[in-house]
């Protein structure tokens, strides 16, 4: 396996991250931040990580509050 299919900063821990992700039955956005917090340590730039974790957490927040808001609105 090459640089692309396992670099270094997939090979932490005792599973690869997209085990974690689809055996949890996480979707796109709570995958992601999984998938950065998971890996930032191992990375050039953990701080990059770190706030694309943030940015998809923040897009999950956002999502979340909308569809609160959907179901706790009566309806006229």
């Amino acid at each position: 396996m090459g640089k692309i299919d396992k670099p270094k900063h997939y090979r932490q821990g005792t599973m690869e991250t997209w085990d974690a992700i689809t055996g949890l039955g996480l979707g796109y956005l709570e995958g992601n931040v999984v998938k950065y917090i998971s890996r930032y340590k191992y990375k050039d730039d953990p701080i990059g990580d770190l706030k694309k974790a943030r940015a998809y957490l923040d897009k999950l927040i956002a999502q979340t509050r909308e569809e609160s808001c959907r179901v706790h609105t009566p309806t006229m």
